[in-house]
């Protein structure tokens, strides 16, 4: 989701609910500590530098169970964040969330609920390092603009990766 889907999504809804993907819920007293804009910037095993922005979001939960953040509240601090951060409303949205560890989740809504849905690692570089790229389908594979993509030769035996 974006931040203009979640936006979107916020309106039909008086309170915000989160749960993750396993249909655990998030309690409903939950805060959102932190809402921001993350910046990676880093070189891929294959030896390809890349970009990635998006917006952050951070929930956390505290002994104050009768905390409720409304669709409206959420809405206001996404609203600051694009004015004093100047955040676009077409980036992606990460949601960092504590259970055992600081967890990464996509964010999805579904039935009047956020959804934190799970985040994978991956070789960005599977041509370039001899992995064989799984058969996806057309609109799962990573998009990746021509003007980004770099001819290198990297043999698997190599230790690019």
């Amino acid at each position: 989701m974006t931040i203009k889907e979640v936006k979107q999504a916020l309106k039909q809804v008086e309170h915000v609910e989160f749960e993750l993907a396993s249909g655990e819920k998030v309690p409903a007293h939950f805060h959102v500590t932190e809402v921001g804009e993350v910046n990676k910037r880093f070189i891929d095993c294959g030896g390809t530098l890349r970009d990635e922005k998006k917006a952050n979001f951070q929930l956390w939960t505290a002994d104050d169970v009768e905390h409720r953040l409304s669709a409206e509240k959420l809405n206001s601090i996404i609203e600051l964040s694009e004015k004093e951060l100047l955040i676009s409303e077409h980036l992606p949205i990460e949601v960092e969330y504590q259970s055992n560890t600081i967890g990464k989740y996509n964010l999805a809504f579904q039935n009047g609920k956020f959804v934190l849905e799970s985040t994978l690692t991956d070789c960005l570089a599977k041509d370039k390092c001899g992995i064989p790229e799984e058969k996806l389908p057309r609109s799962k594979k990573p998009k990746m603009k021509l003007s980004e993509f770099q001819q290198m030769q990297c043999d698997p035996n190599a230790g690019c990766c």
